[in-house]
């Protein structure tokens, strides 16, 4: 195959799940031999995945004119318009020089790309915004939320973002679920999104060999200890981890034996960004949480983070809950890897796919999850001969319990399952295999060729880009 010149678009190049996709789908196909550039409205690099960084990735950081919010509003107009502004960037200058487009999360961008750059789209579906947006799924169905204004406000985005996906040459979901509600929410829409799971850089989960290092130094114990992954955001209900932790801790104490799990400890770690006040908020809400149950807490961040730490922090030596905001991949790995982690703890429910129970399976570590979403493809509860994790509802009592089971368990059936799970990361999420699928998508789309563009289209571009080449010109000079 030629090599293709390809550009992703992303809103937002911080840490999460979806930017780690990005990062490790862009470094897979540039090792299949691909030119890979990333485009994004927001790169920080002190918060932000080590290969946007370091050179290994070429990342156009393009700033909008746009905040990302007013007054705490209009989160998804600002966003729509952070993107048009991206690409009106990548019409003045490049878009013609690549072959292909990849874009994910938002898909403004689509139509112009097609009809005006006349090249093929990609795009991934990490979960439709309107359901993000518009109501949380129970039991499967959505259950709709806000009030008359706010669905009137909603209405026209989700228009939009049903009509611009519809564009694509090619989609594709990050899970069998995710595929399953797309067609649902998306009618209008007749072709069916492929499914391509995340994949991981499975060398970077290689137990780590330097344990001396200050960043490692800082989240190191020999405590057994329980880990959580996620961005500092109330969906990721990391309320649950603390909830179920201290009635596990109780549990132990009222039984009155095993003094080796009694010090047990909780480390929760995730993106924090100060501008966003939800993940200050939600960092608050743990907190209390912990106080609570009678938890002592510390809050920590690697200095290459430039991260504030917030002025509540009781900074104790090893607390029974650390929280690291903006965990570096050093800290990650060991956490992930240390003899004394006993499992991963996932507690969001219908997750889209979630990248970190895999991250955590590549390690040989047991995972803890909800019993819905993404993470039932990926996490083998049942039979036990085949187990990599347990799967539970999202309630703290059971939560207690199967921590309980997993503390117990003794070192070959720990053995066996860190083997299981490690087969299973390798054979179904390897960043090779996910490399692979995404290259003959990039590849088939390329071949379509050039995009026909009538004469209506035609006239309708022109107008569009003339007035938002007005509306640039009048914020530029502003």
């Amino acid at each position: 195959m030629a090599p293709l010149r390809i550009a992703f678009i992303h809103p937002d190049l911080g840490i999460g799940g979806a930017e780690r996709l990005v990062v490790d789908a862009a470094v897979g196909l540039q090792k299949l031999g691909h030119n890979v550039e990333i485009y994004t409205s927001h790169h920080d690099s002190a918060h932000c995945f080590d290969e946007t960084r370091d050179g290994t990735l070429v990342v156009h950081s393009i700033r909008p004119p746009f905040p990302r919010n007013i007054r705490h509003k209009f989160h998804i107009l600002l966003a729509h318009l952070r993107q048009l502004h991206l690409t009106y960037h990548l019409l003045r200058t490049d878009a013609c020089s690549y072959d292909v487009f990849f874009v994910d999360q938002l898909s403004t961008c689509i139509p112009a790309l097609r009809f005006l750059a006349r090249k093929r789209v990609v795009f991934y579906c990490h979960f439709p915004d309107k359901l993000l947006a518009n109501g949380e799924f129970i039991q499967g169905k959505m259950k709709k939320r806000g009030g008359i204004l706010k669905q009137a406000y909603r209405f026209p985005m989700d228009w939009l973002e049903e009509v611009t996906t519809r564009n694509a040459d090619i989609i594709l979901a990050n899970s069998s679920f995710t595929s399953g509600v797309f067609r649902a929410y998306f009618p209008s829409i007749v072709q069916e999104p492929r499914v391509v799971h995340p994949g991981i850089n499975l060398l970077s989960y290689e137990r780590v060999s330097n344990n001396s290092e200050p960043d490692i130094l800082m989240v190191s114990s020999d405590r057994p200890t329980f880990l959580s992954l996620n961005r500092f955001e109330k969906k990721k209900n990391i309320a649950l981890a603390i909830d179920a932790f201290a009635l596990f801790k109780q549990g132990l104490l009222e039984a009155g034996n095993n003094v080796l799990l009694q010090r047990s400890r909780l480390v929760i770690g995730g993106g924090y960004d100060s501008r966003v006040e939800e993940n200050m908020m939600t960092l608050v809400s743990l907190i209390d949480r912990a106080k609570s149950a009678a938890l002592s807490y510390t809050i920590v961040s690697p200095p290459s983070a430039k991260t504030t730490i917030p002025p509540f922090n009781m900074t104790i030596d090893d607390p029974d809950v650390l929280f690291v905001l903006n965990f570096t991949t050093a800290q990650r790995a060991a956490l992930l890897t240390a003899s004394s982690t006993l499992a991963l703890l996932y507690t969001p429910a219908n997750e889209h796919f979630g990248i970190v129970p895999v991250e955590a399976m590549s390690s040989g570590l047991p995972v803890l999850a909800c019993d819905s979403g993404g993470p039932t493809e990926s996490i083998a509860d049942n039979p036990p001969s085949a187990q990599t994790g347990w799967l539970r509802a999202p309630e703290a009592q059971g939560w207690a319990t199967a921590l309980v089971e997993i503390a117990k368990l003794n070192p070959d059936d720990r053995s066996a399952l860190a083997g299981r799970a490690r087969a299973r990361a390798r054979e179904l999420f390897g960043m090779d295999a996910m490399a692979l699928k995404l290259e003959s998508a990039l590849a088939e789309a390329a071949e379509m060729g050039q995009v026909p563009v009538p004469a209506a289209l035609w006239f309708g571009s022109f107008i569009t880009v003339a007035l938002f080449s007005y509306l640039m010109a009048i914020i530029y000079a502003s």
